[in-house]
C-alpha cells in the first residue's frame, strides 16, 4: 500500500505516517514547514521529506491513498494534482475510521478532558494486557506514537470536534461511529468554525446520533448541555458519571471506592471526573473494578495535562494545556484546592484563534479567580498572523474581571518577572497550547525552583 501525506509535519499526521510505516506501508509526504519533535521523529524512520515545500511531481497514479492534513489549503498544488488524477483522498479521521471499521470503537469526545480520559483508558488496558489500537492527542509515557494500527479487536479514539480537512468541514468525531462513547462536557470553543454557542453544541448532538445502535454513551451528569443531549430519544444505553467521593491529605488525593480509599497520583475534581468516565469504559470492556483502581492509582497524567515539571522543597511548577475558559477555570481551582497553604501563581498564554478573538475574550470572565496571582500573556504578532482584530492589555484585563490579572505582551517580561520573585511556598502553573514564544517550559521551570 502506497500512502502519501499532504502536510506530513503535523502532530497527528506524522504519528499516523509512522504508524502506517511500522505496519509495512510505503510512505511519502510533504509539508511547507516541519518543526520538532515531528522533524526528528520522521527522520528517525526515514520519512522526512528531502526538502520543505509542495511537490506536485510526488503525486502519481500509482499512489493508493492520499491523506490530507488540516495545515494544507484547498488550492494546495499536490491536492489539485491528486484531484486531477482521481486519486482516493482521505481526511485524517476518515482514514482512522478506515483502519478501525471492523473493530469495536471507543470514542472520547467533549470540550475538555478528552486526552486525559483516553490516556487513562490506555493506561489501564495496557496493564491488563488487553490488546488495543489507539489515537490520542498527546505523547504518552510508554507509547512510542500517538497512533497505533494493528490487528487488535478494539480501538480507543480521542474524538476531536474540530474540522476534518480543508475540503471536509465536518467535525472529526462524526467519522468514528462509536460502540462506546464518552462526552466529558460542552464549553464553547473554535469560534472561527462555530460562530455561536448553539452552533457548537449542535455538533455534540450530531455526535450522539453517530453512536451505533445499542451502544453506550457515558457522560458527565453535571453538564446541563450533556443532560439535554442524553435525554433525546435514541436506541443507545446511557451511563452518567459525577465527581466521586474524595479527600486530600498531606497533598495526596484519595478516592472512595467499594474497595476502600485509593490514593491517586492525579488531583483536581475535573481529573476525578475524567477517571470516572475511564472507569465506565473499562468496565464495559470487561475490566474488573478492583483491577481498574489498582492500575489507575499509578497514572500520573498525560503530557502537559497538569504535568509536574519541577519541584524543590519550597516550590512546585506545573505545565498544562489549559487555554479555553473552562479548562483554565478547572486547572486553577484544582491546584489551589490541592495546595491550600501555598501561594498559587497561574500564568497563561492567549494563543488560539478563539482566545485571541475580541468577542470570545469575554468568555474568560472570572476564570482565574481561584488563584492568588494571575498573569496573562499574548503576542500581538500572533494576532496579526491570524488576521484578527487588535486587542490591548486593557481589553484583556477587563475581560478577565472579576479575576484580577496582570497582562504582558512580551514573553521576556513574563519570564523576568517570575524569576525576580521570591517563590518560596509557591506553586506556579504555566498554561498554554503554545510555548510562550519558543520558551522551553521544562528548562524554565528548573530555573524557577
Amino acid at each position: 500500500m502506497k500512502v502519501h501525506f499532504i502536510a506530513i509535519g503535523g502532530s497527528a499526521m506524522h504519528n499516523m505516517a509512522i504508524a502506517l510505516h511500522k505496519k509495512g506501508f510505503t510512505i511519502s509526504g510533504s509539508d511547507d514547514e516541519i518543526f520538532e519533535p515531528s522533524k526528528g521523529r520522521l527522520k528517525k524512520y526515514g520519512l522526512l521529506p528531502q526538502s520543505e515545500g509542495w511537490t506536485p511531481s510526488l503525486i502519481s497514479s500509482d499512489l493508493d491513498v492520499i491523506i490530507l492534513g488540516m495545515h494544507a489549503k484547498k488550492d494546495n498544488p499536490e491536492l489539485l494534482k491528486a484531484q486531477e488524477l482521481g486519486l482516493k483522498i482521505y481526511s485524517y479521521p476518515e482514514y482512522v475510521y478506515e483502519q478501525a471499521k471492523n473493530k469495536k470503537r471507543i470514542v472520547i469526545g467533549g470540550s475538555h478532558g478528552k486526552t486525559s480520559i483516553t490516556s487513562m483508558i490506555l493506561h489501564v488496558l495496557q496493564i491488563q494486557n488487553i490488546a488495543f489500537d489507539y489515537l490520542v492527542g498527546a505523547q504518552l509515557e510508554g507509547f512510542e506514537t500517538m497512533v497505533s494500527f494493528s490487528n487488535a479487536p478494539i480501538m480507543v479514539i480521542e474524538g476531536d470536534e474540530y474540522l476534518s480537512s480543508p475540503i471536509d468541514r465536518r467535525p472529526k468525531f462524526l467519522w468514528y461511529k462509536p460502540h462506546i462513547a464518552v462526552l466529558s462536557g460542552v464549553a464553547w470553543d473554535h469560534i472561527n468554525v462555530f460562530p455561536t454557542f448553539e452552533n457548537y453544541v449542535e455538533q455534540f448532538h450530531l455526535f450522539k446520533n453517530t453512536i451505533e445502535q445499542d451502544g453506550l454513551l457515558t457522560y458527565f451528569h453535571g453538564d446541563e448541555e450533556l443532560q439535554k443531549i442524553a435525554n433525546e430519544s435514541s436506541e443507545i444505553r446511557l451511563k452518567p458519571y459525577t465527581t466521586p467521593i474524595h479527600r486530600i491529605e498531606n497533598g495526596i488525593t484519595s478516592v472512595g471506592t467499594s474497595i476502600g480509599w485509593v490514593p491517586l497520583s492525579i488531583f483536581g475534581e475535573h481529573n476525578l471526573q475524567n477517571m470516572m468516565a475511564a472507569l465506565h469504559v473499562c468496565l464495559e470492556l470487561g475490566v474488573e473494578e478492583i483491577d481498574f483502581y489498582k492500575a489507575i492509582k499509578n497514572f500520573s497524567g498525560a503530557a502537559r495535562r497538569l504535568e509536574e515539571i519541577a519541584r524543590s522543597e519550597q516550590t512546585v511548577v506545573y505545565k498544562d494545556f489549559a487555554h479555553s475558559p473552562s479548562k483554565l477555570k478547572a486547572t486553577s481551582a484544582a491546584v489551589k484546592k490541592q495546595y491550600p497553604d501555598k501561594k498559587v501563581i497561574a500564568c497563561m498564554e492567549l494563543h488560539t484563534f478563539s482566545s485571541l478573538n475580541k468577542t470570545f475574550l469575554q468568555e474568560y470572565s472570572g476564570c482565574m479567580s481561584s488563584t492568588d496571582e494571575a498573569i496573562v500573556f499574548f503576542n500581538p504578532k500572533t494576532i496579526q498572523h491570524k488576521g484578527l482584530e487588535t486587542i490591548t492589555k486593557q481589553d484583556v484585563e477587563e475581560a478577565f474581571l472579576p479575576s484580577k490579572v496582570t497582562v504582558y505582551d512580551e514573553a521576556n517580561l513574563v519570564t523576568n518577572y517570575l524569576k525576580s520573585q521570591n517563590l518560596d511556598n509557591c506553586v506556579i502553573v504555566l498554561m498554554t497550547s503554545g510555548n510562550f514564544d519558543g520558551l522551553n517550559l521544562n528548562e524554565f521551570a528548573q530555573e524557577l525552583v
